[in-house]
């Protein structure tokens, strides 16, 4: 007899384990299907915290490095030890983990652990991790099956010296010259997380700049701040292969001139984007829909595919791949699957980039406004002149608020400096109720903080910047 549930979950990512917590909490019977043999999907497991753990530890270094000499900190014999920082990368991932099964146990979900083609329009097959098959029967399927490193067929992955992120959050000792293909937040998150620990790093982009759906002049910025960290960068240049010998590797590129590039190094990672991953899951056969250039499912603006009982969110979908767009779209597919209403607004959706400093975004660019023909102010408001920069001596980058001219409505906000992670949520709240700059610069920042730059360029768009 076959398992049945309300829902069935393929995929135990953020998008995934969030919507099956969800519509468990809303008295659904739900089960989570995954292939790793950890829940997490990607993000927990070889993506965002992985990578955030390393990078805060290389910052550390880094900052004893360079930075506590300035605070009067003494630091003597200074080294680096991988296998520590990779075991401390490992723990912070378990426990993570960890919590997800805890919490599926909490919310009686029942986690399914292999992989999962979908049998009918209500029914998923299992081939179990662990040996055999299982049937689950289901009221409603949701796909939640993320996205993979994209392959470039003339630089292809071989796990050892060109490799994908996957493989560059576990180098077992610091590349002597590590070359990033790609210039965007994962090539550039990991690009400075070895930079920091000694290696020198090339980063190739075939585009003019790199972090090209960036706001142009907070992306000139985070350039310039990485160039002077010591990364090497070559635009408009378009990898057209590599030679291996041995544990080196050769990669050629031609530049936009026609002149052509090559750079001899020991690692090369590939970090040209990430694809929708649906292998596997016999999409066709159940009828779903899928686009044939992008690979990604088509839905409705209630997650519902061309078969009514077959749903899918996050990667696999049109958007941005991040996995808080992930989590949200699952939350509001389980709400509105119980009657609820459901809600996604895309055009809140912050994007950050883990570098430092620290880039986010939430909203329009200036580019685009231009381009839509939208009248609007900007105010800006350099760390420079604020007081917990100056004291962190943390000084780089700026806040950036774009208002519309004639209602003051908050249009887009473009942050590059410190925390800047955290900094964007104000903004984004803001957004979300249809805020002006004005009430930004109306309401009282603690002092000293660095939130009191969001207030200075708030005020900045009506020229009455206090501190600059």
């Amino acid at each position: 007899m076959a398992e049945r549930y309300d829902v069935v979950v393929i995929g135990a990512g953020p998008g995934g384990y969030v919507a099956a917590i969800r519509a468990a909490q809303l008295g659904m019977k739900a089960a989570c299907i995954e292939k790793r043999p950890t829940l997490g999907g990607t993000c927990l497991n070889i993506g965002c915290i992985p990578s955030k753990a390393l990078l805060d530890s290389s910052e550390y270094y880094h900052l004893a490095e360079a930075k506590f000499a300035k605070h009067g900190i003494k630091v003597g014999g200074l080294e680096i030890d991988v296998p520590a920082m990779l075991a401390r990368k490992d723990k912070v991932v378990k426990e993570l983990t960890d919590g997800v099964q805890f919490l599926f146990r909490k919310n009686k979900i029942d986690a399914v652990f292999g992989a999962a083609r979908l049998a009918s329009a209500n029914s998923v097959v299992v081939s179990k991790n662990d040996g055999g098959e299982v049937t689950l029967e289901a009221g409603h399927i949701l796909i939640a099956t993320g996205s993979a490193p994209v392959n470039l067929p003339f630089i292809p992955f071989n796990g050892q010296t060109i490799v994908s992120s996957t493989e560059a959050l576990c180098f077992e000792k610091v590349p002597e010259h590590l070359v990033v293909v790609g210039g965007g937040y994962i090539g550039l998150e990991l690009g400075s997380v070895w930079k920091r620990l000694g290696s020198k790093v090339t980063v190739i982009e075939f585009l003019p700049r790199i972090v090209p759906m960036a706001d142009l002049e907070t992306g000139t910025l985070l350039h310039k701040s990485l160039a002077k960290q010591g990364l090497e960068f070559h635009l408009e240049t378009k990898v057209t292969g590599a030679q291996i010998e041995g544990d080196r590797v050769t990669v050629k590129a031609e530049k936009k001139d026609g002149s052509a590039l090559s750079v001899t190094c020991d690692r090369v990672l590939v970090a040209v984007g990430r694809r929708a991953y649906t292998e596997g899951l016999d999409l066709q056969k159940a009828g779903v829909t899928v686009d044939p250039k992008t690979g990604k499912v088509a839905v409705d603006k209630t997650f519902r595919t061309n078969v009514p009982t077959i749903s899918a969110i996050g990667d696999v979908i049109e958007g941005p791949m991040l996995a808080h767009k992930a989590e949200d779209e699952g939350i509001a597919w389980a709400e509105l699957l119980a009657g609820k209403a459901g809600h996604v607004d895309y055009d809140t959706i912050p994007s950050v980039i883990y570098t430092w400093p620290e880039m986010a975004s939430v909203g329009q660019t200036e580019e685009q406004l231009k381009e839509r023909k939208v009248d609007y102010r900007v105010g800006k408001f350099p760390f420079l002149a604020n007081g917990r920069a100056k004291a962190m001596d943390e000084t780089e980058g700026m806040v950036k608020i774009l208002a519309h001219a004639k209602t003051d409505r908050v249009l887009g906000v473009h942050i590059i400096g410190p925390r800047a992670s955290d900094l964007i949520a104000e903004a984004v709240t803001t957004m979300e109720f249809a805020g002006s700059a004005e009430d930004i610069a109306r309401i009282c920042h603690s002092h000293p903080t660095l939130s009191e730059a969001v207030k200075e360029a708030a005020l900045a768009v009506d020229r009455r910047a206090i501190h600059s």
